[in-house]
């Protein structure tokens, strides 16, 4: 679950740049803060505006195959806030994407080695 504070950025980064599904949303009541469900491919996240749920600026970690095509997909999108890079170590190949909320995603394809150890 991340903590969101703006409804219309949450949208803009997590489905139109990220590529997520909106799952669905819940309000207790019209003008209630709003909780949702996004996903993509298997990531299924929690989005929350509820005070007291998560902690702002945390950080999920994923591992995928197919970093590289990620980035790539989301490069050619030319979203104006964030232009990230990827990190390689001996651990793999990481794409780390920060929202607008100052959460953050780590995609990270391992390396063979780094499979083994």
């Amino acid at each position: 679950m991340f903590r969101i504070f703006d409804v219309a950025k949450a949208h803009e980064f997590y489905v139109d740049y990220l590529g997520c599904t909106l799952d669905w949303e819940h309000r207790f009541a019209p003008g209630m803060p709003l909780y949702t469900q996004v996903s993509r491919s298997g990531l299924v996240l929690h989005l929350s505006e509820h005070h007291g749920d998560a902690t702002p600026g945390s950080t999920v970690y994923v591992e995928l195959t197919g970093v590289r095509a990620l980035h790539a997909e989301l490069t050619a999108k030319d979203y104006p806030y964030l232009r990230p890079g990827l990190e390689e170590d001996e651990f793999g190949t990481c794409l780390t994407l920060t929202d607008p909320f100052g959460n953050r995603l780590r995609f990270n394809e391992p390396s063979p080695e780094g499979r083994q150890g």
